[in-house]
């Protein structure tokens, strides 16, 4: 079952990528504190995820940040080191947090993994949008399709 609008996001040790490497980080720590906004991407490095769904969220930061977001973080099943890799092509600096959900094991507690093996890549995130307060879900859009509409940083801007 997918989380909901109220629902406590569900803590789960991911990884992130540092100037030292990788670290384990708890879910519940990134994102438990204060009005964050998680985004989830099928794929670092893919079409839609690196030429629009990351560089838009890059590029409203700031935004966010005047609506109040103290944190906007991606997530996405890739390892930390493609993570970091993508982070850096995409020129994203300080601007988003880059969670590596390597595993899937954050996605499946969310409910919202994407059989991607017909296409070659195996567990996946479906695409989404979540506004977590305080470590509880206030909106979340999960994207219906392939498109990007319901979890651009537009979107997201335009609901809070």
């Amino acid at each position: 079952m997918a989380i909901a609008v109220g629902d406590r996001v569900p803590d789960v040790q991911i990884m992130t990528m540092t100037a030292d490497g990788p670290r384990p980080i708890g879910t519940g720590d990134a994102l438990g504190t204060g009005k964050v906004v998680l985004f989830a991407v099928p794929g670092a490095f893919t079409p839609t995820c690196s030429d629009y769904h990351l560089p838009g969220f890059v590029v409203r930061a700031e935004d966010l940040r005047a609506k109040g977001v103290t944190t906007v973080a991606c997530v996405s099943v890739n390892d930390a080191f493609v993570m970091g890799a993508w982070g850096a092509a995409q020129q994203v600096g300080d601007s988003v947090l880059l969670l590596a959900d390597g595993n899937a094991d954050f996605t499946k507690a969310m409910g919202l993994e994407l059989d991607g093996s017909g296409f070659g890549m195996g567990p996946r995130s479906q695409r989404y949008a979540v506004v977590i307060e305080d470590g509880v879900v206030t909106h979340l859009a999960v994207e219906p399709g392939p498109g990007l509409e319901a979890s651009s940083a537009d979107a997201v801007l335009a609901l809070l």
